[in-house]
């Protein structure tokens, strides 16, 4: 254990230093306030031992300056020293990031007594922060569980609708436009038929991939919305740009190259429609939706294995 003794008379601060080795710990001493700064952000001690009366600066701002340099879930224990045991002294010590007080002069029991108890506070503070953290890493791992769809590990339908909703709003906050693909693999119901459902689901795992290689920014979103159908959020994006999106993607999924000998084309191939909308305050996501949808749809009627536009005519 590593204790900061700050105290300004040399015959105190030897008679500390004593204690404190008695006690079993290192002792870091400090003969001022700019010292004792310097001490604790190159040592970062376990335990700080602080007159509050100093040469340079009180030891009020000394504690003060020591919380300003601890990290979020950093914490030593300081207790103040002082012939001053007024309660508007120890009111003060307490604001300014002080944790305990103890008058001068100090008896080498009482000390004793304080540090264990200092010892057992930081121990349990540290049992605490880490079942804490692991209790964070577990509810962000059920976020992403939730959030996911198990078979081919892009977002799934629920997460889908979530980030629909708030990049609508920002799009329509910002006055952006947002796109939505909607990709559906041709043929796929006889694909599994001709090569069962393992092979299925490898399939919708290649095409997963394929969809997520080409979709690159942080901010789009490729979600599984159903059985064999995928969606596509492009934040601010117009029409022209998701077709170069959507063309790509279609595009990468031919070049999987997965034989189909169910299809007319040999091999599996990818429908999708796409949309774009400037979000106002009286059309909702669900437009954006249905436009994608139908032009989806009139992909597949025109022969399947290409890419509509909702605006086209």
């Amino acid at each position: 254990m590593k204790i900061l003794v700050v105290e300004d008379s040399q015959s105190s601060l030897a008679t500390l230093t004593k204690y404190v080795e008695h006690f079993g710990a290192t002792s870091i001493p400090a003969e001022n306030g700019e010292m004792a700064i310097d001490l604790f952000s190159r040592n970062r001690p376990d335990l700080v031992l602080l007159n509050i009366l100093l040469p340079d600066m009180d030891g009020f701002v000394v504690a003060q300056r020591i919380r300003a340099m601890e990290k979020p879930g950093d914490w030593a224990p300081i207790i103040f020293l002082s012939s001053l045991d007024d309660d508007a002294n120890i009111e003060k010590g307490i604001a300014a990031g002080g944790d305990d007080y103890l008058h001068k002069p100090i008896s080498e029991i009482v000390l004793g007594a304080k540090i264990r108890a200092m010892q057992r506070i930081v121990l349990m503070r540290a049992s605490l922060l880490a079942v804490t953290r692991k209790l964070d890493a577990a509810n962000q791992e059920l976020i992403r569980i939730s959030s996911t769809d198990s078979l081919t590990g892009v977002a799934n339908r629920r997460y889908f609708d979530e980030a629909m909703s708030i990049e609508w709003r920002r799009a329509r906050r910002h006055s952006n436009s947002i796109a939505l693909l909607m990709c559906d693999i041709d043929y796929f119901k006889l694909y599994n038929d001709t090569y069962g459902h393992q092979a299925g689901d490898e399939c919708l795992r290649k095409i997963a991939a394929a969809i997520s290689r080409h979709t690159e920014r942080p901010s789009d979103t490729v979600a599984r919305y159903g059985g064999e159908k995928f969606a596509v959020i492009l934040p601010e994006t117009s029409i022209g740009g998701a077709l170069m999106v959507a063309e790509k993607i279609r595009q990468a999924t031919k070049e999987l190259n997965i034989t189909h000998a169910s299809s007319p084309t040999g091999q599996v191939g990818l429908s999708i429609g796409i949309a774009s909308a400037a979000p106002g305050f009286d059309n909702p996501p669900d437009d954006l939706i249905l436009a994608a949808d139908k032009a989806l749809y009139r992909a597949k009627k025109e022969g399947r294995d290409r890419v509509y536009r909702a605006d086209a005519t």
